[in-house]
């Protein structure tokens, strides 16, 4: 919100000496956070000037410049007219432009001298908006001040400086989303005033006296027949009608200045008005052609295939719950607090004006502004809450800026049609502002502040019956009304505490293993990154998954961030590998990444829906809960190029599958939890080149691997690329157990070598397996060194070699014991995989 001072002293007493920054700061206190100092910034000659000559000229490097001669009267001292070269293209000879001479200093301080350039001297510059440091006006280049001002008196080498309003100082503040009634300049006073304590003055309160009561306007109907959340689109509607407004009639040099400064471009004098108002009060106006209705105004939701044409010419098609102004329920006239329709827009022959000042509720707005992504400045503020007692009073300021500055003539007959109902009363204990905020406030602190605000207030022992204002929507409950004391008091009055941990606290089991996990695949050279857990409809396919695939089920987004990506991921894969892909395309080799992200296990269930700020009991929040898909954590890991870099100590290794399972591996021995690689061809891996990680129960950990060479296209990653992904919640469960330390062994090991001969399609780990079980509890490790394929083991034969190690705890094995324990392995192995011992 740009908030120009001289505006706000209308409104509130500024003392005279007060700067753009002491504003800024009074209002920082109040929690108004400044954005920036617009204003004051510009020393030296800016003058207006008239184009005479503009010529272009093609330059070399293909850019077209113009060699133009300006008028700036006798603002150079010579009075002869100054030749300056432009890059910009939106103005034309006989416009009016804003020049800076040589010897000034623009914002930033950047200094104006007259220098040769493009085979000319340019003595100054014909400024552009942002160079001024003004909001753009829409022109999105040079000013031309007669559309800018709405004035063709403008004489050459008169001082720009005023007539911009840059001798004035404007803050800009950020009001955030609760705020809404600081979107005006009405509502900054206020918040000025409880800052420094001067004298406010609300200048709605006049015009409200003035406003007529409702009788004899032009018909208007309220037929909302769908309401959100039970709540009416439009509870109130005042429209007031002028007639013999001079369609040549120019906005005053004192308005357009006003809404200039405040960021808005000077249209037309009704546009301008209703601008200003809005600016002013807070309350968005709209105004139509009257010639063009033919009827009463209907406030209704849309219907099936209505389609409007806004204002910015873009034709919509309408959505149910578009609330809309129509003409007798039929013709279409605009989107309720978002933006008219060009069919009954004031045009330059526009005599008679209906002016409507309404209250809509802020959710229908809202969604109506996001269906359509058309964020106006009236939008910004419906959404956010218009005071539904200010309608009246913006209609009067209309009327009243209509008729003196368009001699136009008001009707004596006035619509309102008001449904709105007073804002509840909120019970509050008295000294629950101590207890929330930890200050010692008096009751008559907290019944001071909450008047000073703008609340009805009753006390009744230790309880406090408050009644916010209209214009405060966003006061709902005891902890609002505690947030407004602790804010008019001073933030700076609450003391720095920082709590203490209470004992025998920590990261619970779940957090420990995530950030195990974390900490070792950093030490094995992987980073970790962070995705966005939206995916397009894609992705499955390009990861080969089944028709029937059970991980194709997932929530689609009503409001995606991007309509590409409306899908909840499945895989953390489905995100991983694209962040795989851009590092590569960026010229990034060899890449190791992973990441810790929830997906979505399950399609999204169904469960009724309730008003909001209303609970919905016990039985609704598990109802809503139990729509809600379960989410488990998942750990993604992707490697890609090289895994042990070359360099001149050699040659270098890439990636490959045996890495993934290390990793694996690695992570099941950190968390205490064995692992067991079967194999697998679970998409998107390759099958023979991934295995499945069971655990000692048989459940699944997960799958890692080498991607399928399909996956690796259809992706766009480099060939070989490996990945997997664990179920980081199981291996959490799974870990929970208690893990019992074993004694350090001090007896030498025995070692014993066999290779066993087994069919090709024998798993290395089933034969694993069976060793174990035969050879007892001695059997400290085994491994598997060799794996060998020939014709001399026969046809569809592999001999495997494995080494025993052998330990006792009490003594030394002799080596009969290390052979029989040996062969007692050896023919477990051949009872279980028909594996003969090698001769």
């Amino acid at each position: 919100m740009l908030v120009p001072i001289e505006w706000l002293r209308d409104y509130v007493a500024i003392p005279a000496d007060a700067t753009g920054a002491d504003v800024a700061a009074s209002l920082v206190k109040v929690g108004l956070e400044e954005e920036g100092l617009v204003g004051g910034e510009i020393t030296g000659p800016l003058v207006v000037g008239r184009v005479l000559t503009q010529e272009p000229e093609q330059q070399k490097n293909g850019k077209t410049i113009n060699w133009c001669t300006v008028d700036v009267g006798d603002a150079n001292g010579t009075g002869e007219p100054q030749g300056i070269v432009c890059g910009a293209h939106n103005f034309g000879v006989g416009d009016l432009v804003v020049v800076v001479l040589p010897g000034a200093e623009l914002p930033g301080g950047f200094a104006i001298s007259a220098r040769k350039t493009y085979g000319h001297v340019s003595a100054g510059m014909i400024c552009a908006a942002d160079e001024l440091g003004l909001p753009d006006d829409g022109s999105d280049g040079i000013i031309r001040l007669a559309e800018r001002l709405g004035r063709e008196d403008l004489t050459p080498g008169e001082d720009a400086i005023p007539l911009l309003g840059l001798d004035r100082e404007t803050v800009e503040v950020n009001v955030t989303p609760d705020r809404g009634y600081c979107f005006s300049m009405r509502g900054i006073a206020r918040e000025y005033g409880h800052a420094t304590g001067v004298r406010f003055t609300d200048p709605a309160l006049a015009l409200a006296d003035a406003a007529p009561a409702d009788g004899g306007g032009h018909e208007v109907r309220l037929e909302d027949d769908s309401p959100l959340r039970g709540t009416a689109g439009c509870d109130r509607y005042v429209a007031r009608i002028v007639r013999g407004v001079d369609p040549a009639a120019t906005t005053p040099a004192w308005l357009a200045t006003r809404i200039s400064e405040a960021g808005m471009r000077p249209v037309s004098l009704a546009v301008d008005v209703t601008n200003y108002v809005m600016l002013a009060l807070g309350q968005p106006l709209h105004a139509f052609d009257l010639s063009t209705i033919t009827g009463p105004v209907v406030v209704r939701r849309a219907r099936p295939g209505e389609r409007l044409t806004t204002l910015d010419d873009v034709d919509r098609e309408l959505y149910p719950e578009d609330l809309l102004i129509t003409d007798s329920g039929e013709r279409v006239l605009g989107l309720a607090g978002v933006m008219g329709g060009e069919t009954s827009e004031v045009s330059a022959t526009t005599t008679d004006v209906l002016i409507e000042a309404a209250h809509f509720d802020p959710i229908s707005i809202a969604r109506t502004a996001r269906r359509h992504r058309l964020s106006t400045e009236a939008s910004k503020r419906f959404e956010r809450g218009v005071d539904p007692a200010v309608a009246a009073a913006a209609a009067q300021l209309a009327v009243d800026l209509l008729v003196e500055h368009g001699g136009g003539t008001v009707d004596s007959g006035v619509t309102d049609v008001d449904r709105t109902t007073a804002p509840g009363p909120i019970t509050m204990a008295i000294d629950l502002p101590t207890r929330l905020v930890g200050v010692d406030y008096t009751a008559d602190d907290v019944v001071a502040v909450l008047r000073e605000i703008g609340c009805a207030v009753e006390q009744s022992g230790a309880a406090l019956t408050v009644t916010p204002p209209t214009w405060r929507p966003d006061l709902r409950g005891g902890p609002d009304l505690v947030e407004e004391v602790a804010r008019l008091k001073g933030y700076d009055q609450i003391p720095s505490v920082v709590p203490a941990p209470p004992g025998g606290r920590g990261l619970t089991h779940s957090q420990s293993v995530r950030r195990m996990i974390a900490n070792l695949l950093a030490a094995q050279g992987l980073s970790e990154v962070l995705t966005y857990p939206f995916v397009g409809e894609g992705i499955f396919d390009q990861l080969g998954y089944p028709a029937d695939d059970p991980r194709r089920e997932t929530v689609r987004l009503v409001n995606p961030l991007s309509d590409e990506q409306p899908l909840m991921r499945t895989s953390v894969l489905s995100t991983l590998l694209d962040t795989v892909r851009r590092n590569v395309a960026r010229g990034a080799k060899d890449v190791a990444v992973f990441e810790l992200g929830l997906v979505v296990d399950g399609p999204q269930g169904c469960a009724p829906t309730h008003d909001v700020g209303q609970y919905p009991g016990r039985d609704g929040v598990q109802a809503v809960r139990d729509a809600v898909p379960e989410q488990p954590r998942r750990l993604g890991l992707a490697l890609t190029g090289e895994i042990d870099r070359a360099g001149w100590w050699g040659a270098g290794r890439a990636a490959d599958w045996s890495d993934v399972v290390a990793l694996a591996h690695a992570i099941g021995d950190a968390l205490a939890v064995p692992l067991t690689a079967v194999a697998d061809d679970e998409p998107p891996f390759h099958p023979g080149r991934a295995a499945r990680l069971v655990l000692a129960d048989g459940r699944s950990a997960g799958v890692v691997g080498e991607l399928h060479p399909k996956v690796v296209q259809a992706l766009g990653l480099p060939p070989r690329t490996v990945a997997g992904e664990l179920d980081v919640e199981l291996l959490s469960a799974a870990s929970e157990q208690l893990v019992q330390a074993r004694p350090i062994a001090t007896f030498p090991v025995a070692h014993s070598d066999v290779a066993l001969v087994v069919d090709r399609t024998v798993r290395a780990g089933d034969v694993e397996a069976a060793l174990r079980s035969g050879a007892g509890e001695l059997l400290e490790t085994v491994t598997l060194f060799d794996v060998f394929e020939s014709d001399q083991l026969g046809e569809g034969k592999k001999s495997l070699a494995y080494r025993l190690v052998f330990r006792s705890p009490e003594r030394t094995l002799r080596t009969e014991e290390v052979n029989d324990l040996r062969d007692a392995a050896v023919a477990a192995a051949g009872d279980a995989t028909g594996a003969a011992q090698r001769t």
